[in-house]
């Protein structure tokens, strides 16, 4: 069969009617005609090329076995591929969702039962308050200065220096040599 192009309708029609009545040699201009439309809607639902080629499968094989139930009064055989595609499109992002739902129950449900000790867990920050603390203090007063600002006060480099009035790759050494001496000081492993 020669290849069926979307701009004509009849023809496409006439070939989804022959894959009805079971001739398989119709099929190949009909996945040709129509699995980039099936590809696009399902990217365009999904964001992913890969499960998108597999819904894209998935409607190509449905469009095979229910061809029959095609009616190009209701639309046109493109629109009926496009319509199957994101339906199957959406039921995939849904069971995703669903999957991932199903999964944080459960690893809330296995985190509710551990049980806490919060009074550890206080005297715990405590302490690392406490160590961070005196690190701190181990520094230069400009590393100081500079990591304060940056991991406290939630500047980046650039603005760091503009306030420091320092110079860009200054501030960037302050701030790699400080945080160098708080893991040091910290017994921080970098493994």
């Amino acid at each position: 069969m020669p290849p069926v192009r979307t701009s004509e309708p009849d023809a496409l029609d006439a070939a989804l009617r022959a894959c009805a009545d079971g001739d398989p040699d119709a099929f190949a201009p009909v996945y040709d005609a129509l699995s980039p439309a099936a590809y696009g809607t399902a990217v365009a639902v999904l964001r992913d090329p890969d499960h998108a080629a597999e819904v894209t499968q998935e409607v190509m094989i449905e469009v095979w076995q229910t061809a029959a139930r095609f009616d190009p009064a209701r639309g046109s055989a493109r629109t009926w591929v496009v319509t199957l595609a994101r339906r199957r499109a959406v039921d995939r992002v849904r069971a995703e969702q669903a999957r991932r739902n199903r999964d944080q129950r459960d690893a809330d449900r296995q985190a509710g039962e551990r049980e806490r000790d919060v009074v550890v867990e206080e005297v715990e920050q405590a302490f690392e308050t406490a160590a961070v603390r005196n690190c701190l203090g181990s520094l230069t007063p400009t590393q100081r200065d500079a990591v304060l600002r940056a991991y406290y006060g939630g500047l980046t480099y650039r603005e760091v220096a503009a306030e420091l009035g320092a110079g860009l790759p200054t501030v960037k050494t302050r701030i790699r040599d400080g945080l160098i001496r708080l893991r040091d000081c910290l017994g921080v492993n970098r493994g």
